[in-house]
């Protein structure tokens, strides 16, 4: 068997759909090393990629508060680029075929490029669908006009949660049959650490013995302004215990966060880390006090079980798939509950028992989700498209 995926999503720093596409690869050509598993584009399609992101405002910058003229022109350099980049990728894909004869296409990021391969496609949340408020307008636009369409052209489909592929029965009409959910999984570095041997990454970051983390881009979906109100309103003592740390970079829309952050947050003992590379993710899990995790909604919710992987305390909010995934062991929150969250950080930083109690059986739940099991279930689909 020969399958071709689209690994762009995994060219430079990853998010969760980037370690999806590049965990699922690599155990997929070790379960099964006598099948074919190929990758497009190729690496030095990083470049256009960085372009295009730079193109995206961010944090406050002027293309964020433009006037409306400006935001429809940024809008459509961004869709000309993503036509262009959607019609290289499609030629390059077509020549793929040509030379080695696919027999199925993987596109792990949704919206699949129109091929005469049988296609399958990952649908990893329905957000962009349902809150469209909390995304660009040329990622609204483009979804409004590919999405359905993509799907269409899908022999099956993955959802990452159950959570997502009842969405997707329920919103798209799908058939549920056409719908496998795979799990997302736990890279192995992720573990429990000592302290001796998260020293010296927490020295070259700057961050104090003890801290509450919260891990993701700083972006409206992730609601961070809710979590940086809460910890702020926490007694000075508490505050000066136990420091917020914020890893991620500054996304979509973050204006008004980057200013209530310069503004009050800093002062008040948030940090922002900014992105966190994948080496020193562990270290700065386990030196954690606990994961916040306030997000409003979730296709699966990577951070609160890699915290759980590494022996963590987790306090996350009640979006549906992350219950799905950590409900058990993690101590849960309606996301638009300030004073709930601002209890909830202070019992965690002043009540040794209660976390302690909270990072009871967390590793053993994360080691039920693996890359491993994730990649048996795909290529069981793909067998049974042969």
């Amino acid at each position: 068997m020969r399958v071709i995926l689209n690994q762009s999503t995994a060219l430079g720093p990853k998010t969760g759909i980037g370690h999806y596409t590049s965990e699922l690869l690599q155990s997929l050509r070790v379960i099964a090393p006598t099948d074919t598993f190929d990758i497009f584009p190729p690496d030095w399609w990083r470049s256009p990629r960085r372009i295009g992101g730079a193109l995206r405002p961010r944090r406050g910058s002027s293309l964020a508060n433009a006037d409306r003229a400006t935001r429809t022109w940024r809008d459509a350099i961004m869709n000309q680029m993503r036509a262009f980049g959607e019609r290289a990728l499609g030629g390059y894909l077509r020549l793929a075929n040509r030379w080695h004869r696919y027999d199925i296409y993987h596109e792990p990021n949704y919206i699949p490029l129109p091929s005469s391969i049988p296609t399958v496609a990952t649908v990893h949340d329905l957000s962009v669908l349902l809150h469209p408020e909390w995304h660009p307008l040329d990622r609204v636009r483009y979804y409004e006009r590919e999405f359905q369409a993509g799907l269409q052209r899908c022999r099956h489909l993955f959802a990452v949660s159950e959570f997502t592929r009842q969405e997707m029965v329920r919103e798209l009409n799908i058939p549920a049959e056409r719908i496998t959910c795979t799990h997302l999984g736990i890279r192995a570095d992720l573990r429990p650490m000592s302290a001796d041997e998260t020293a010296a990454v927490l020295r070259r970051l700057g961050l104090p013995e003890q801290y509450l983390l919260f891990v993701g881009t700083i972006e409206p979906r992730k609601n961070p302004m809710m979590l940086m109100r809460a910890y702020c309103d926490l007694p000075a003592a508490v505050r000066e215990r136990c420091p917020l740390v914020l890893a991620g970079g500054w996304g979509w829309n973050a204006a008004e966060f980057a200013a209530y952050y310069e503004a009050e947050a800093k002062h008040r003992g948030v940090m922002h880390l900014g992105y966190v590379a994948d080496a020193d993710l562990a270290a700065i899990y386990c030196a954690a006090r606990a994961l916040v995790f306030p997000s409003f909604y979730e296709g699966f919710g990577l951070p609160p079980l890699e915290m759980m992987a590494c022996g963590g305390a987790v306090l996350a909010s009640t979006a549906g798939s992350v219950v799905e995934v950590v409900g058990p062991c993690a101590h849960l929150l309606d996301p638009n509950d300030l004073t709930g969250w601002r209890d909830a950080m202070q019992r965690i930083i002043v009540d040794d028992d209660w976390q302690r109690s909270l990072r009871v059986g967390v590793t053993e739940l994360a080691r039920t989700y693996s890359w491993e099991r994730c990649a048996r279930q795909t290529l069981q689909v793909y067998r049974d498209m042969e």
